[in-house]
């Protein structure tokens, strides 16, 4: 007996048993079961998004195990069989109450990959993820379990393309013709708006994250913007990652050697440059939580920060869907998001230095991927961009004391002259009395109405779901009327989402906070030059005083909870009522409403200061 099998049965052959049976099962050496293990994990679910995984999961899972074994040049380490968590399609339940589950998913899926990662004692792991809840609880429990691990998007779906005309559709497209009388029409455009399979193709909330996760440097560059059904995603990209992650293991590099301050920092520029989501302030938060940063926005970036960045220093570059014309396929095409960060890099607006997955900086694997320069068409230079500000503001104001609410300023199409929005408020107790309104009665809605949607964020709903279905009816009503609909909310929206929406406005409503005491009729002052949202009635404090005594009486006598919360029902929506945490801290579940944090760091400035060539008047430092 070799000196290995004897280490093999040892004392603990109960350990052993179902071990060996597994290797033998997978076809790896039982010599090896002892060695650290790696695997690779993906995530299901019910939608197009998530069918192209497994094929990748298993053409990794194969390249794997061709490269397990104790010759030279192999990999000494243990296979372990592929792992998946679940999701729900958040395309699917937009509009519904299921939608709860959409943000919690992102919990749920990082619960389930913990578990996975830390009782299988995982000594490297390659992720597969699809859109965009599991892909940010994959990574915030790859940083927790901090070892090596790097990640590939299962990349989007193509946009299908109307027949009678030749548009260009996709999910939006759909949701956008809800409220058209013609139910030929809707079914026409739902049927041609999402063939074959990947995820959102517009720059939504799957790719901004997909992006930022390349950015940020735990995705390859060039693996983010193929589609799904790329064959490079079944013949080359696998090879790549095992030998990304052989490196990672021997140079022992480790996910939170590559999430840094500063990464963070890159993977939010880079998400104002390309108009993206403004689930980006929910998801930046936790990933950088699980980094070991408490307070995203204290240590990684502050509110003053972000919004200096984005109205002086970071222009959009990106001619994308929703707000503009094109998809992820169109950017892969023109070579994808390495030809973004290359002119952010340029620009002098990244910093180059921050590792990546690969082993590289991220100005090396820029370079070393021969990266284009912007075509002009899809991907637009700093110079001379498609929007000559940055994609998002985050604003105060007595309607948002905690800097939370965060609005899509690249999806704005009108209602900001000057940089001001005036208008009255026409209050909703929930996302369904307004699909209610929206159905019934659309002609109630006037020119410069803010409608306020309360009791949804992350304790009221429970779950802070997103909403697609009220913002694409509202923005079609506004383009066919001439008119302009304002939309201010305690819960959040989907990527796809245009218009002048407001989403993360905090404290929620449940929390008593000020969203709770608008009335019908109130003034909303939405104020881009000051960044504040202000309700004038709520600056007087009498008038403050007397509302919030109502609100409390209310929720006093309802035990507590005020009636216009949504029922917490299962033992999920029960977890989230009573451990969510605000937006600003990610909208996620944690005990005591205080954010966990595991191996808290320093957030230590590198002295970079973006500083963009092109507008150098606009050089500050924070």
């Amino acid at each position: 007996m070799t000196e290995s099998k004897a280490v093999i049965i040892d004392r603990h052959p109960g350990r052993s048993a179902q071990t060996l049976g597994i290797a033998r099962e997978l076809g790896t050496d039982p010599d090896l079961i002892h060695e650290p293990s790696v695997g690779v994990v993906g995530t299901k679910g019910d939608s197009q998004c998530y069918m192209g995984v497994t094929a990748k999961v298993d053409a990794i899972h194969q390249s794997l195990k061709s490269r397990i074994g104790k010759g030279a040049g192999q990999l000494k380490l243990r296979l372990v069989q592929p792992e998946y968590t679940i999701a729900t399609s958040d395309g699917i339940r937009n509009g519904t109450r299921e939608m709860r589950y959409s943000l919690i998913g992102r919990e749920v899926t990082h619960d389930a990959l913990c578990e996975h990662l830390s009782a299988t004692g995982l000594g490297g792991t390659i992720a597969v993820v699809a859109c965009d809840k599991p892909p940010v609880g994959t990574l915030a429990a790859l940083l927790e379990h901090n070892q090596p691990a790097i990640i590939m998007s299962d990349g989007a779906i193509h946009p299908g393309t109307d027949p009678s005309t030749g548009e260009k559709l996709d999910i939006v497209s759909a949701y956008q013709v809800a409220g058209n009388p013609d139910a030929e029409y809707r079914d026409h455009i739902a049927c041609h708006a999402c063939p074959g399979y990947g995820s959102c193709g517009g720059m939504f909330t799957y790719n901004t994250m997909q992006t930022f996760i390349g950015v940020v440097g735990m995705q390859p560059l060039h693996m983010v913007a193929p589609p799904s059904d790329d064959p490079r995603r079944l013949k080359e990209f696998p090879d790549q990652l095992v030998d990304y992650l052989a490196q990672m293991i021997a140079k022992n590099l480790k996910p939170r050697d590559i999430v840094v301050r500063d990464s963070i920092r890159n993977a939010v520029i880079v998400a104002m440059a390309v108009g993206g989501s403004t689930n980006v302030t929910l998801h930046a938060p936790e990933i950088a939580r699980a980094a070991g940063f408490a307070d995203f926005w204290k240590e990684v970036m502050t509110p003053a920060e972000f919004n200096h960045l984005s109205q002086h220093v970071v222009p959009v570059l990106t001619d994308a869907r929703p707000y503009g014309k094109y998809s992820m396929v169109d950017i892969d095409h023109v070579g994808g998001v390495q030809v973004i960060v290359r002119e952010l890099l340029e620009a002098g607006l990244l910093n180059g230095d921050v590792m990546t997955c690969t082993g590289e900086t991220l100005a090396q694997q820029v370079k070393h991927l021969n990266t284009k320069a912007v075509d002009g068409t899809v991907i637009y230079p700093v110079a001379k961009p498609y929007k000559p500000t940055g994609g998002l503001r985050v604003l105060g104001g007595n309607l948002s004391p905690e800097f939370s609410a965060i609005l899509k300023l690249a999806g704005v199409e009108g209602g900001l002259e000057n940089n001001l929005f005036r208008g009255k408020a026409r209050v909703f107790e929930g996302e369904q009395a307004l699909l209610d309104a929206l159905d019934k009665t659309p002609e109630r809605f006037q020119n410069n109405d803010m409608i306020i949607v309360r009791y949804e964020g992350p304790s009221g709903a429970p779950g802070m779901p997103e909403m697609l279905d009220p913002t694409s009816r509202i923005t079609t009503l506004c383009r066919e009327r001439g008119i302009v609909v304002a939309l201010m909310t305690d819960t959040r929206f989907s990527g796809g989402s245009v218009g002048l929406v407001i989403g993360h406005v905090g404290p929620e409503a449940a929390l008593g906070g000020p969203i709770a005491l608008v009335q019908d009729g109130d003034e909303i002052v939405a104020d881009l030059n000051k960044n504040e949202l202000n309700c004038t009635e709520l600056s007087d404090p009498a008038v403050l005083r007397q509302r919030k005594a109502a609100w409390d009486k209310v929720v006093a006598d309802n035990g507590g909870i005020h009636p216009n919360c949504g029922d917490a029902d299962t033992r999920l929506l029960h977890r989230a009522r009573l451990t969510a945490v605000p937006a600003t801290r990610g909208g996620g579940l944690h005990p005591n409403r205080e954010v966990w944090v595991r191996q808290p760091r320093e957030a230590k400035p590198s002295g970079f200061v973006p500083t963009n060539k092109h507008r150098p008047e606009t050089r500050k430092a924070f």
